[in-house]
């Protein structure tokens, strides 16, 4: 009986963050209740209080669902000597790009984190979070880019610490552009190349990465 009541319980979760995914898209983050959510789940309001304190926990825990695989993809870079973590961190990156694109519910929710948030009264706690995101991004990406160039002997043309700013920066620069207008490019090929460039830019020889 408790198996089921967790099992339950679980299952009402996931129902929870896939209404939030679609009416967060649909009517934007600042516009959209619980009682909103609830309703496009068919449960109560008080069933969103069992398992969220707030908007905001929802909102970050939709994030998680999707955003975390990516984030323990990244942080396995440079872990294995086998491995060459300059090419480890193209693959990661263009990974995230051939989700977006090819998976709806990554899309969705990259486009509701991108485009449909106004940080405004209690949402400016989701700026707190997408502020913490990407200073743990630009770290992650920072650090394969110094393993890369360490164990290829190359210092890199400019501080790492700039040289993974201006990485992020391009890839979520590219992410933002193509969500606004998905038939003006495609974004993994688009991608690839302005990764290659980047890199060749800072005097780190790109890989040819193998999908």
């Amino acid at each position: 009986m408790a198996r089921r009541t967790k099992e339950e319980a679980l299952a009402t979760q996931a129902q929870l963050l896939d209404a939030a995914e679609r009416v967060f898209a649909e009517k934007g983050v600042s516009r959209t209740s619980l009682q909103d959510i609830a309703q496009a789940a068919g449960v109560t309001r008080g069933a969103i209080y069992w398992h969220f304190t707030n908007k905001v926990d929802l909102f970050n825990a939709m994030m998680a669902r999707i955003i975390l695989p990516m984030e323990q993809a990244m942080q396995q870079i440079g872990h294995d000597p086998a491995q060459d973590p300059l090419l480890e961190l193209q693959r990661s990156l263009l990974d995230t790009m051939r989700k977006i694109t090819s998976d709806d519910r990554t899309r969705l929710v990259f486009e509701v984190a991108t485009l449909k948030v106004e940080y405004v009264d209690e949402l400016m706690a989701i700026k707190d979070r997408h502020v913490q995101a990407h200073a743990d991004g630009k770290r992650e990406i920072q650090r394969s880019l110094q393993e890369a160039a360490d164990r290829r002997g190359m210092p890199l043309q400019v501080p790492v610490a700039v040289a993974a700013q201006g990485l992020q920066a391009l890839m979520v620069g590219l992410i933002h552009t193509w969500l606004l207008a998905p038939q003006v490019f495609e974004l993994v090929p688009v991608a690839e190349v302005a990764i290659g460039a980047y890199l060749a830019g800072l005097g780190l020889t790109p890989c040819q990465v193998i999908p």
